[in-house]
């Protein structure tokens, strides 16, 4: 079920898991860092254009759009994550992903929890035909762990 859902105050949270990207640098650093980068960049090729390497001056701006499309990319994700709340019935996955929120809502009761074969394959929560993977945002060795949890979380409802 794709959509927007939200939870009433009443409802009682049984189990609230957030995870995060692991990421070391927020946004707003990463646009200091880039600024500093531009800077230093400008500065050296201003010195060597002055110089009479003008031709140092193109290629630094080819390089900084290429550098700042890659931390465009990169600030994008940087905020990414999955929540997962358990209710008494209901579980809803909330995933934002690249500033975009996708919301699912499953009856816990008829949900599944498939861990990935090996360590690197994804865990999947499946419930009537549809598949959702879960815990992206988890180190390899953690993932095994939190599909037992989940699973453990998931029979206290049933």
């Amino acid at each position: 079920m794709d959509g927007t859902m939200g939870f009433t105050d009443t409802e009682t949270v049984l189990m609230d898991w957030l995870i995060k990207r692991n990421c070391s640098v927020w946004p707003r650093q990463f646009v200091a860092c880039y600024a500093s980068l531009a800077a230093f960049s400008l500065a050296i090729a201003a010195l060597l254009s002055w110089r009479g390497a003008w031709l140092v001056l193109p290629f630094t701006g080819v390089e900084l759009l290429a550098v700042g499309v890659a931390f465009t990319l990169y600030a994008r994700h940087a905020v990414d994550y999955e929540r997962i709340r358990l209710f008494p019935h209901r579980l809803l996955i909330e995933q934002m992903s690249a500033e975009r929120l996708t919301c699912f809502e499953f009856n816990p009761r008829w949900v599944r929890v498939e861990p990935g074969a090996s360590p690197r394959d994804p865990v999947r929560v499946v419930c009537r035909g549809q598949s959702v993977v879960v815990g992206q945002h988890l180190a390899q060795y953690r993932r095994a762990q939190f599909a037992h949890e989940l699973r453990a979380w998931l029979m206290r409802c049933g």
